[in-house]
């Protein structure tokens, strides 16, 4: 399958570099300053599972134009409109968009701008980041990718994809229920995220704190609150068990929109965030700790701005 990687940064980068690793026909559409890194020193992964140092194929937006089989999007939410008007000459009618963007709302904006049957469901687990000398580091066990029909549906291209998807040096997972996946990836990486951000710290100390401990539980309870509002797919008993997949965590754990506050970069407060809150605002319902966590990060980006 021909596969095209929107954006090479820490995710990116890393599924990116493990399809060609692999042998699958790959390429990424990245910005001209990026571009001219990766043809000049090439891609290199600094990985707990194997290093890798490989030459990609890059293309700037509008090289190049012919459809795609799969378009892997992997940029920050801020961009997403940006990667909508990119990707546009690489759509065919047959073209599958899996999205690896956190949070729910630009599946939405995705449809809007291609069709209901170009856009599959995809989420994410890894802890990787862009390290100085612009090395790719993934530095945890967890390295896996999960896509799937957002129908549920084991159609003749997802089963195709699935195929091209594996024996490779990550983990790359079919769901038959992609959409529940998602809305409740959503929910974890709210907590961690709002938790981490909120108190800047790494996970450890937090959990080893009462208020740390009762702030992470308000957290998911207030989220999920919503998102049942919402009519959003999760488990009856889905606060519980990630409150114990976050006690499992690493001491040291930090989550993406921690370390990205740490270098003072851009955040995606109001995909994250600001739609839960509107969604909260539109069904009454009390939101004391998201509402915090919301200011807390608006607040941050007035500073940067």
């Amino acid at each position: 399958m021909k596969i095209l990687i929107v954006g090479a940064g820490a995710v990116g980068s890393y599924f990116g570099a493990r399809l060609q690793e692999k042998g699958e026909d790959v390429t990424f559409l990245v910005r001209e300053k990026k571009k001219e890194i990766l043809d000049q020193k090439g891609l290199v992964i600094e990985s707990v599972h194997g290093d890798i140092q490989c030459k990609p194929t890059t293309i700037r937006a509008g090289m190049n134009p012919e459809p795609y089989d799969v378009i892997i999007l992997t940029t920050k939410a801020y961009h997403i409109h940006d990667a909508i008007t990119d990707i546009k000459p690489y759509v065919g009618e047959s073209t599958m968009i899996l999205p690896l963007l956190n949070g729910i709302s630009h599946v939405n904006l995705l449809t809007n701008s291609f069709s209901d049957h170009n856009v599959i469901g995809g989420l994410c687990f890894i802890e990787s980041t862009l390290a100085p000398n612009g090395h790719t580091v993934q530095s945890s066990p967890i390295h896996e990718l999960v896509f799937g029909e957002r129908s549920g549906e084991k159609t003749t291209r997802i089963l195709q994809l699935q195929k091209a998807f594996s024996d490779t040096k990550a983990e790359f997972r079919l769901s038959e229920n992609i959409e529940q996946d998602m809305w409740q990836k959503y929910l974890f990486i709210t907590t961690l995220s709002g938790v981490t951000s909120l108190f800047r710290s790494p996970i450890g100390p937090i959990l080893t704190s009462e208020h740390g401990t009762e702030t992470i539980k308000q957290v998911l309870f207030e989220t999920a609150t919503i998102m049942r509002n919402l009519h959003a797919p999760i488990l009856s008993d889905i606060e519980k068990i990630q409150f114990d997949k976050i006690k499992q965590m690493d001491f040291t754990m930090k989550s993406s929109l921690q370390r990205d506050m740490e270098k003072t970069q851009a955040i995606e407060a109001d995909h994250l965030y600001g739609y839960l809150i509107e969604a909260a605002k539109q069904h009454s319902i009390d939101t004391p700790i998201l509402s915090m966590i919301y200011a807390n990060l608006k607040i941050y980006e007035s500073i940067i701005s």
